[in-house]
């Protein structure tokens, strides 16, 4: 599993002109899901994604995670991030899960995102979603978790 966290001042995610998904200041995390990917990779994931100190403190280092600053957190899949672009000019998407494990798993993913943290946003599984941020640095990480 990947995920790209992007620190934010604000991110939304509109689907046939309608806001379905929205945060203020937090992390907007776009997951690709690998066909390997199971439910304990995803808790192992969102717990690091919750507690990665990638916001500043009063020192101004980055110290505080998303907890901490209590922000918002927006989970938008993203399959594309799984691509093997090593040959070629066209990526490969072989090693991304199959399209019904991954609406799945991205379903038990929000779930128990959902136990873990409070204040939690979506994309759609499938849609064709435009997103919109405000990168705050920016600060952007990627995360592997196998």
């Amino acid at each position: 599993m990947i995920a790209l966290l992007q620190r934010v001042n604000r991110a939304s995610v509109t689907v046939d002109r309608k806001i379905i998904g929205q945060i203020e200041q937090g992390l907007l995390v776009l997951l690709g899901i690998e066909k390997n990917d199971n439910l304990s990779i995803a808790k192992k994931l969102i717990d690091k994604t919750l507690r990665y100190r990638m916001f500043t403190d009063a020192n101004g280092r980055m110290n505080n995670s998303l907890i901490d600053i209590n922000g918002g957190l927006l989970l938008v899949p993203q399959f594309t991030l799984v691509a093997n672009t090593k040959k070629g000019l066209r990526p490969s998407f072989s090693s991304a899960a199959a399209p019904d494990a991954a609406a799945r798993l991205f379903h038990d993913i929000l779930t128990v995102s959902s136990i873990m943290y409070h204040n939690i946003a979506k994309g759609q599984f499938g849609a064709d979603m435009q997103v919109s941020l405000t990168n705050d640095g920016p600060v952007t990480f990627l995360l592997n978790q196998s």
